[in-house]
C-alpha cells in the first residue's frame, strides 16, 4: 500500500469520525424532542451500524474516485467546447442544482434497479432488515449497493461536464452534490416527525422515505432520496396526508432467498414450482 493511499485513508476516515460527531450531535436530541417512536438510542445492531458508517464511507470513496475521473476527462474530450464553457460559465450554485435534478435521475433509477433485479435485491436487502428507523439506519448497506448506485447518479453528472478537469471550483461540483445528498440520507432516515408543508412536494422528508421501507403495505415505493418529482413522474410515489408506515423490514415473500427462488422457477426449461401448503 502506498503512502499516499494510506495518507488519503488517513485523511477519509478523519473525516468521517468529524461526520459522526456532526451527525450525533444534530439528531440524537432531535430524535429524542421530536421522535416518530419513543425509542431508545443505543439499541441492538448499533455498533454494527457505526461499522457500516465506516465501511460505506471508505470503500465507495476509493473505488469511484478512479472511473469517476476517468468519465469526467472522456466527457471534456467530448462535449464541444462552447457547451463546456457555457457549463463552467455558469454561478455555481446554478451548477449544483443542475447537477443536483441529473444526479438524482440516475439515483433514482440506481435505487428502483437495485430493488427490481433480485441479485442485486439480496444486496440492498440489507439496508431494509431493520424494523426500526432512524438516522444511522441512513448508513446500513452493503458497498456494491452504495457504489451501483452513486455510479449512476454520479455518472450523469460528469458525463454531463459538471466536474471537468479544468472546471475550477465547479470541479468540485459533483462532491457537493454527493455531500448534500449524504445528509439528506440522515435526514430522510431519521425517526422525526416534521412536516415541510407545502415543500414536500418538492423534497423527500422523513416520512415519504419510511414508507420506502414498509414492510407489508405500499412497498416498492418512493425510491428518489431527495426529489420526489421522480416518484411522480415514473408511477411510483406514495405519501398518504398524515400515515406513518405501520411496520418496517422485510416480508418473508419479499426476501431475497425467496424472490432469488422465484425467478429461478420462472426460467426457461424449468420446472414450475410446486404450491406452498
Amino acid at each position: 500500500m502506498s503512502p499516499e493511499l494510506i495518507h488519503h485513508l488517513l485523511l477519509t476516515m478523519r473525516s468521517l469520525i468529524v461526520w459522526l460527531f456532526v451527525l450525533t450531535a444534530i439528531f440524537v436530541p432531535l430524535e429524542r424532542l421530536f421522535g416518530v417512536i419513543r425509542q431508545p438510542t443505543l439499541r441492538p445492531h448499533i455498533l454494527a451500524d457505526l461499522g457500516y458508517f465506516f465501511m460505506t464511507g471508505l470503500i465507495p470513496t476509493l473505488i469511484l474516485a478512479v472511473p469517476l475521473g476517468a468519465i469526467a476527462a472522456v466527457s471534456r474530450e467530448l462535449m464541444p467546447d462552447t457547451y463546456l464553457f457555457r457549463v463552467i460559465s455558469l454561478p455555481i450554485p446554478a451548477q449544483i442544482a443542475i447537477a443536483f435534478v441529473i444526479g438524482e435521475f440516475g439515483f433514482y433509477w440506481g435505487h428502483r434497479i437495485m430493488h427490481q433485479v433480485p441479485w442485486l435485491w439480496r444486496f440492498h436487502a440489507i439496508h431494509h432488515e431493520p424494523v426500526r428507523m432512524d438516522w444511522l439506519i441512513n448508513s446500513r448497506a452493503h458497498a456494491i449497493d452504495i457504489i451501483f448506485t452513486r455510479m449512476i447518479g454520479l455518472t450523469l453528472v460528469t458525463a454531463a461536464g459538471f466536474g471537468s478537469p479544468g472546471a475550477g471550483s465547479g470541479s468540485l461540483v459533483p462532491v457537493i452534490v454527493l455531500i448534500i445528498g449524504t445528509f439528506w440520507g440522515f435526514f430522510i432516515h431519521s425517526n422525526l416527525r416534521v412536516r415541510l408543508g407545502w415543500l414536500e412536494h418538492i423534497l423527500s422528508t422523513p416520512r415519504f422515505h419510511h414508507w420506502h421501507h414498509s414492510r407489508v403495505d405500499h412497498v416498492n415505493r418512493n425510491y428518489a432520496s431527495t426529489l420526489p418529482i421522480y416518484d411522480k413522474i415514473f408511477g411510483t410515489h406514495h405519501l398518504p396526508p398524515a400515515a406513518w408506515p405501520p411496520s418496517y423490514g422485510i416480508a418473508p415473500e419479499n426476501r431475497p432467498e425467496a424472490l432469488l427462488d422465484a425467478h429461478h422457477d420462472d426460467l426457461p426449461g424449468q420446472e414450475p414450482a410446486a404450491p406452498k401448503a
